[in-house]
């Protein structure tokens, strides 16, 4: 099987109540804010190296946080998962909220690396071109660096931002 079906957020609950396990394929920061109750949580990096399927699984229902990551990776999802039925949580937790299906969220755990970097990158470029415009264009620069930054992030897959701030004090509260 190289492809999975989607399934709405109701579905994928009442299949859960009949025995479904739901697959959290979000990296742990991202887990540890939010998730689902009763979801195990298996990130997507970890899938080339073991397997989410646990003896006695018979369906499984994979989730991220908005569908697109899971269907995007749907044949790799299906080849570690081949011995029983797998889905894909349509829409991801954002759709399940938006059925008004319960999530366990912890306001202590720090926002998600992503959110971060997007924060940090938005952040140095606004200063850049705003002292670039008020102070002097040299300041042009620093927003021209976060811009090559995150165009080789996005063109190699490493992102030195992200793990720079994988390192601050607030991320180390993450438990998974």
């Amino acid at each position: 099987m190289s492809n999975l079906k989607t399934i709405p957020a109701g579905r994928a609950a009442e299949i859960m109540r009949n025995g479904a396990v739901l697959v959290d394929i979000r990296e742990a920061d991202e887990h540890a804010r939010e998730h689902i109750p009763g979801a195990r949580h298996h990130a997507l990096s970890r899938i080339d190296k073991d397997t989410p399927l646990r003896h006695g699984d018979d369906v499984l229902v994979f989730y991220c946080r908005s569908g697109a990551r899971t269907k995007s990776n749907a044949p790799k999802l299906a080849a570690a998962a081949p011995a029983c039925e797998a889905y894909i949580l349509d829409g991801g937790i954002d759709a399940w909220k938006k059925a008004g299906l319960p999530v366990k969220l912890d306001r202590s755990q720090p926002i998600d690396i992503m959110r971060q970097v997007q924060i940090a990158a938005g952040t140095l470029i606004l200063i850049g071109a705003a002292f670039g415009f008020l102070v002097t264009p040299g300041f042009y620069a620093l927003s021209a660096f976060v811009g090559a930054g995150l165009l080789f992030a996005g063109v190699s897959g490493f992102c030195g931002m992200a793990h720079l701030l994988a390192l601050m004090p607030w991320n180390r509260r993450v438990n998974a």
